[in-house]
């Protein structure tokens, strides 16, 4: 193994097929000293990178820290897929919210997908997109609810590229007889996140901003109209600052650490499936309908990349893999075996009612996070209209900012133990 396969993330356990398919990953200093700056970032997943960049170019001074390597945390790690919408259906936010809104939400969504690809084109970004997703039902009872889905994307919110899929065809283009129906959709894919992250990581530095990996924010305060922000080394002073730290917040920040709630969530890659073309031989991605996700696609070098867990808590498992290959096992008997090659796993921010948190935490300071399991599109495009809105040249980010996001129940010293029994309910429901 190189240097860089060996690199285990201290914040996410086991070392990701992703790093391991990356060769060299580039390395940026720990920060040296104090800082002044116009824009001072805490996070360098997509968010914070993304700010960076559009901030830098038009000529804002910035100034971003990681905690570790960029790539560590959930945006160098995840599932890859990239969806589309909301984390809900746009007809549940509808009779959450009215169509207008929802509407716009989901526009919002869309223009995200096209930037996410416009920036890996403009930007010479090879992040392995591979077209098509599939959301599938494991209950007969919800082939109605599917079925509606495919009409309302094509009636109501101009999307033509969701189809129903029956019993059969799903599990023709599944390879596994194990979900009922589902829908099909042509106009979004799946990418490997951590060629994403390297790309936009070089890209923000190449356009000027200050970045620094393995440089903690210890305390982050308000002082006589500017931000300021310790670290180990040094203290960063701007005008204002931007909080994109996620599920990783930690005790940083107390408003949005009381809304934004890290799960663990696993991810297993098997061998190649050469002898077993029958297995997603479309290439498409994949999500079930448990309110305990699992999530699985191919690679494009044919593995399957499978995610999900049938509880919550905030540790580690002593091995991922029991977990992983009991999964898919379910779905694909026949890979009861198969040799799984990477096992990691990592933290996702989730909020209460599953919908980006974006607020004014303090004066100047603005904290995004929460994109719960739905967040490459978001996350990039998020950052992106967060520079905007300092520009002042779109007011987007009011449409998330809108958004009623509760704080989870209980303070910070039950908030776990409640969030573990909701999960475990859940994950149990979802078997019966």
């Amino acid at each position: 193994m190189t240097t860089q396969e060996r690199w285990q993330s201290p914040i996410a356990p086991g070392i990701s097929w992703y790093q391991a398919t990356v060769g060299e990953r580039p390395t940026y200093p720990e920060i040296d000293g104090s800082k002044t700056c116009d824009v001072a970032i805490v996070g360098g997943g997509y968010t914070g990178l993304q700010a960076a960049y559009n901030l830098a170019k038009s000529g804002v001074s910035v100034v971003l820290i990681e905690a570790c390597r960029f790539g560590d945390g959930a945006s160098g790690r995840n599932g890859g897929q990239l969806g589309t919408g909301q984390r809900w259906w746009p007809e549940e936010l509808e009779e959450k919210i009215g169509y207008e809104r929802s509407r716009a939400l989901f526009d919002l969504a869309e223009a995200a997908k096209q930037h996410l690809m416009d920036f890996a084109t403009d930007h010479q970004i090879d992040m392995d997109y591979m077209p098509g997703q599939m959301n599938v039902a494991h209950k007969e009872s919800y082939k109605p609810d599917y079925y509606e889905n495919a009409e309302i994307a094509a009636m109501r919110y101009n999307y033509p590229h969701v189809r129903f899929m029956d019993k059969a065809e799903t599990q023709e283009r599944l390879g596994s007889t194990r979900y009922y129906c589902g829908v099909r959709d042509t106009g979004t894919g799946h990418i490997h996140p951590l060629k994403l992250l390297i790309g936009l990581s070089r890209v923000a530095a190449n356009a000027g901003a200050q970045v620094f990996e393995m440089t903690k924010a210890t305390a982050i305060r308000q002082t006589s109209g500017k931000v300021m922000i310790e670290t180990p080394r040094g203290t960063i002073t701007a005008d204002r600052a931007l909080i994109a730290c996620d599920g990783y917040i930690g005790n940083l920040e107390p408003v949005t650490a009381s809304h934004v709630m890290p799960i663990r969530s696993f991810i297993g890659a098997t061998a190649p499936l050469d002898r077993y073309p029958e297995v997603l031989s479309g290439g498409e991605a994949v999500a079930d309908s448990r309110f305990v996700v699992r999530y699985f696609r191919k690679s494009r070098d044919g593995r399957l990349l499978f995610g999900g867990r049938e509880a919550y808590t905030a540790d580690n498992p002593r091995d991922m893999t029991q977990h992983i290959r009991r999964q898919i096992a379910e779905i694909y008997p026949a890979l009861r075996d198969i040799e799984i090659t990477h096992a990691w796993g990592g933290s996702v921010g989730i909020t209460m009612p599953r919908q980006p948190f974006v607020r004014e935490v303090m004066p100047g300071v603005t904290s995004i996070g929460g994109y719960s399991g739905h967040g490459v599109m978001l996350s990039n495009y998020c950052g992106k209209l967060y520079a905007e809105t300092v520009l002042g040249r779109s007011a987007d980010l009011e449409l998330f900012k809108s958004l009623d996001i509760p704080a989870f129940p209980g303070g910070a010293a039950m908030r776990a133990p409640l969030l573990f029994l909701a999960l475990s309910w859940f994950a149990l429901r979802d078997k019966f």
